[in-house]
């Protein structure tokens, strides 16, 4: 299949052929979610934690007799019963990832980048480069080209001026070709390459 290549002033640049494999798949909904699950648990800090009665700063003297006072037994104040005492079966650090095959990784991404294909939501752009980091400029030449809530993927290193022009735009993210991933590009609703990140994808996945 072939796609319209454009610059950032919306003039056309000629075609480029994308690959079936990559961009031709039937998009796989249970896979893009097993995917967006998988990096969402990733992400996820894990760090929550609360003491339990062994943590607990607290005299390990008997609260009071056995016998005779006609209270329930008690012997340490550290329990969770008694207010500052411990929790039981609290959160403790953990991670909460899942596994999830490298195969069905690379897999979810090629759906991914086939549904905004079919959904034509996939523009091809020859470079990503400005002359300096204007915002103002960069949002006039959004405009043109339809672009609101996009992600930008350029190649292996994004150009400085572009990136420091891009980042105060809201629902724009600029990523390396490196940093692709399916939850950001479900997340917005178009995808921008340029044409080193398509050379760059296509190379990865022969």
């Amino acid at each position: 299949m072939q796609a319209d290549v454009t610059t950032l002033d919306a003039k056309k640049a000629g075609k480029v052929d994308l690959s079936d494999e990559v961009f031709g798949l039937e998009p796989r909904e249970d896979i893009l979610h097993r995917m967006v699950r998988y990096q969402l648990a990733k992400r996820r800090a894990g760090t929550r934690s609360v003491q339990d009665r062994s943590e607990v700063t607290a005299t390990t003297a008997k609260m009071y007799r056995q016998k005779g006072t006609g209270r329930a037994r008690h012997g340490s104040q550290r329990v969770n019963l008694f207010r500052g005492g411990g929790k039981s079966f609290g959160p403790k650090p953990r991670s909460h990832a899942i596994e999830l095959p490298k195969k069905i990784r690379a897999l979810a991404l090629k759906h991914a980048l086939s549904a905004k294909a079919q959904a034509d939501a996939l523009v091809v752009i020859e470079k990503c480069e400005l002359k300096e980091p204007k915002t103002k400029e960069l949002k006039e030449r959004f405009s043109k080209l339809g672009l609101g809530s996009v992600l930008i993927i350029d190649g292996a290193e994004v150009q400085l001026a572009f990136a420091q022009a891009a980042r105060n735009l809201p629902n724009v993210d600029v990523l390396p070709v490196q940093g692709i991933n399916v939850y950001d590009i479900l997340r917005h609703e178009k995808l921008v390459l340029s044409k080193a990140a398509l050379e760059a994808l296509e190379a990865r996945f022969k």
